[in-house]
């Protein structure tokens, strides 16, 4: 790519304005292509970006030009159609940008859509990509002209700004609601959206909740960042009515310690349900404490002294849980349970959509004590993928699988492709995405039933996906079906996920119990994404994010194990197979270990040292295994917590704070995340141990450096960065890592930074919330002397078991 910005006029383009007390509506912009950039792309560096990093980003003029990829580019003057909307193909992959000449200094809320994110006035704010219509972020404008610049890869978007009346608002478009059963009292979790209308922290504010059955409660409001937006939980209690309806809540703000109004008051309306109705049920999410729903359809009838069973089933992109459950007809004895993904888009059902479908998994089954034996899943489309998924990375959770108009893998149907060589940078950013890769672990199918249905018309996910899957399981699998319906696209009604043959499939599986398990085939792209298949625990790997396998049979009367492993480097059986008492033998990789006595607890595990199997010590938590394993998304869980510094010049700490207020917009609007975020000053390292930490800045920036960044072979400080022997010099350079947190035996620390404003400015955009977008455990990013001072990712790979260099693999740019 050539980074150059070809001369031009650089004067501020004013655009056409829409104006009443209220709305200022955005009428004409400046549009201009960024080239073919893709998606789903760890870096990409434009231009336009590459220009806001270096500190030479001025505003364009109308036929300025630019090269990417040798092309020529140009910006060119674009009018909105009556609805607001910039309707055009260069937004597919291209900019807007617009100055607005204000008036006067004061906050507005900027609702944009379209736009997968905005710089206004050079700070950057999160998008609504997606269109939903809901996303409005509190903004200074500034006395005279300001600037917009949104970047957008959907074809079209709109912008206004609305009048922000206070200092702080209620908001009530994306709130999450539970249902109530009719004739119960309820205690449920809710949350409402709250803005920061001013330009300083909030504290002290009070969210005040009144029901019209008389019942009331109050909520304190954490502190919010200058200019945030950020989801608030709070209960809703009281007493349902009678009758299947509705319930009404209020909501307003209040401060001080009179409780003074603030702002107006908002109204929700809680639909009240009959016991036997499809509802929403909310609940607080151990990834970062943000309010969740999921939907239950329950069983037409349950069977006295027979458990209910669990379908879990998994929505399509666009598609709320919410609809996707009314597509059912309840069935005896079974619950059908639909998870959200975190959003109707979300994560694909891959990284926190996996997540959220394993947590709501759990909740189900605990909330109606579901016979873990007879649990199935299934799923439409962008779930029909995410069943694919989870069936092969957890299959001992499901009796039977049946995905229906699914896709196979990013690789297969959105474009990622395989790097040519295994020891580049490519490769090690490609291996922390091995969990998306479907087919490299397809034998974990063989203990699963599978039902494959497609429409064979489908203009959406090609029938060919359901085709190449029927093909590579009828090569070992034992027990599948296959339908394509005749003539049927992508979406034929209800039957396409209520379909009767799927579910007499699932009436006849249910899991085996691990005593019966003799024959055990395994495999994992890493234990900390999935680590246990019946009896067997795979703790540790040799080389991280490579397939790791284990092939194991159990001969009962010999009482010996034997079988063949394949990176695997610890692990953990549990000997539930074999009559407890006598002594144990194993044969590994054609290794003997004899005469070993019968472990305490049925249990024993296995480590490989020198190419040799032994028994091996207790599990040291201080090392990686399932409990904490990275790679560098993997810190965005366990009740995140961010921590912004301030110990930097002015803009160091202007970055830090805006930077950790950007993630949580993005994972607002992609997870319906509300993430708590605290200044270093504040930051008690000593208060909640075992949470996960984000750390923004670096050892000169962040207080909170010196205790939770210990030990770490990488050194990062103003104008340097060491990894090990390797050593950068200067502002230029970014780096994101995962961490394991001191004095905790599970808890993880991200670290966002780099070694000045420059190096900052070069993550700023990072799509570590992207789904297909993966990053190890460090990656390092700034200019490539031996490439023109190209921006790019320098380096990149994965710490050892020992969290250290030397165990562990990375590859640099040469």
């Amino acid at each position: 790519m050539i980074l150059a910005i070809v001369a031009g006029l650089l004067a501020a383009f004013a655009p056409s304005i829409q104006t009443n007390d209220r709305e200022i509506v955005i009428g004409e912009c400046l549009i201009a292509s960024r080239g073919d950039a893709a998606r789903r792309i760890a870096f990409w560096m434009d231009p336009v970006n590459e220009s806001i990093v270096r500190g030479t980003w001025k505003p364009p003029a109308e036929g300025e030009k630019f090269v990417v990829s040798e092309k020529e580019f140009a910006w060119r003057k674009s009018t909105a159609g009556k609805d607001g909307w910039f309707d055009d193909g260069i937004l597919q992959n291209g900019y807007g940008f617009f100055n607005y000449d204000s008036p006067n200094d004061e906050i507005r809320l900027f609702e944009a859509s379209g736009q997968t994110l905005a710089y206004v006035n050079g700070e950057l704010r999160s998008g609504d990509w997606y269109q939903g219509g809901y996303i409005r972020r509190p903004v200074h404008l500034r006395k005279g002209p300001n600037e917009f610049l949104l970047l957008s890869q959907r074809g079209r978007i709109r912008a206004k700004l609305v009048a922000a009346d206070g200092e702080a608002s209620l908001d009530a478009a994306d709130a999450v609601l539970p249902d109530l059963i009719a004739c119960r009292n309820y205690d449920s979790w809710c949350s409402v959206v709250v803005h920061n209308q001013t330009d300083r922290r909030l504290d002290g504010l009070k969210l005040i909740i009144n029901s019209q059955d008389g019942a009331s409660d109050v909520t304190p409001v954490p502190a919010l960042l200058p200019l945030a937006s950020r989801k608030i939980a709070f209960r809703a209690r009281g007493a349902a009515p009678a009758a299947a309806g509705e319930l009404e809540l209020s909501a307003r703000l209040a401060a001080g310690r009179d409780s003074a109004p603030l702002g107006e008051k908002i109204n929700f309306r809680l639909r009240v349900r009959d016991p036997k109705s499809t509802r929403k049920i909310t609940f607080k999410s151990e990834i970062d404490g943000s309010v969740q729903y999921y939907c239950v359809n329950p069983p037409s009838v349950l069977e006295p002294g027979k458990k209910p069973g669990l379908v879990l089933t998994l929505h399509g992109a666009s598609v709320e849980a919410s609809g996707q459950i009314e597509c059912y007809a309840p069935r005896p004895n079974i619950y059908i349970v639909a998870p959200t993904n975190r959003r109707p888009y979300g994560f694909d059902w891959e990284d926190w959509g996996r997540l959220d479908a394993l947590e709501v998994y759990q909740l189900a089954a605990r909330e109606f004590d579901i016979d873990p034996r007879r649990v199935w899943l299934t799923g439409h489309s962008m779930g029909g993928h995410g069943t694919w998924q989870l069936g092969v990375l957890f299959p001992d959770r499901f009796a039977a699988i049946a995905p229906s108009a699914g896709w196979i893998s990013f690789f297969s149907y959105a474009g990622l492709r395989m790097p040519a060589s295994e020891q580049n940078v490519e490769a090690m950013m490609r291996r922390a995405a091995a969990p998306s890769d479907t087919l490299a672990y397809i034998n974990n199918y063989k203990g699963e039933g599978v039902y494959i249905l497609h429409g064979d018309a489908d203009d959406n996910v090609p029938v060919t996906e359901a085709r190449a899957m029927r093909e590579a399981l009828a090569k070992f699998h034992p027990d599948f079906a296959y339908h394509e319906q005749p003539g049927a696209g992508h979406w034929w009604g209800n039957a396409c996920v209520d379909w009767a043959p799927i579910f007499e499939l699932f009436s006849r599986r249910e899991i085996p119990d691990d005593k019966d398990v003799k024959n055990l085939e395994f495999a994992t792209p890493s234990p900390g994404v999935s680590a246990k298949y019946r009896w067997v625990t795979l703790e540790q790997q040799l080389k991280p994010l490579v397939a790791s396998r284990i092939s194991l049979n159990v001969d009962t009367q010999k009482r010996t194990i034997s079988g063949t492993t394949e990176n695997v480097g610890r692990f953990e059986a549990r000997l539930a197979p074999l009559a407890a008492g006598g002594p144990v033998q194993f044969e590994l990789d054609g290794q003997k270990i004899d005469n070993i006595a019968w472990p305490e607890g049925g249990k024993i595990s296995l480590i490989r040292s020198g190419g040799a199997w032994g028994a091996a010590p207790p599990f040291d938590p201080s090392r990686k295994g399932p409990h904490r394993m990275g790679p560098f998304k993997d810190a965005f869980r366990n009740r995140v917590l961010f921590v912004y510094g301030t110990r930097g010049t002015p803009d160091e700490n202007a970055w830090m704070l805006r930077k950790a207020r950007f993630d949580a917009e993005i994972f607002q609007y992609s997870g319906n995340g509300s993430i708590d975020i605290v200044a270093d000053s504040e930051f008690d390292t000593r208060s909640e141990p075992d949470r996960n930490v984000i750390i923004y800045g670096n050892a000169d920036t962040n207080g909170a450096w010196a205790e939770l960044i210990r030990n770490s072979p990488v050194e990062l400080k103003n104008g340097r960065l060491a990894i090990g022997e390797r050593q950068f010099e200067g502002e230029q350079y970014g780096i994101v890592m995962i961490r394991p947190r001191p004095n905790s035996k599970f808890a993880s620390v991200g670290v966002v930074g780099g070694t000045g404003p420059r190096g900052a400015r070069t993550i700023d955009r990072l799509s570590y919330f992207t789904s297909g977008v993966a990053y190890p455990d460090c990656v390092v990013f700034g200019p490539n002397t031996k490439k023109k001072d190209k921006i790019g990712i320098l380096g990149a790979g994965f710490f050892g078991n020992d969290w250290d260099i030397a165990g562990g693999d990375f590859a640099w740019e040469e």
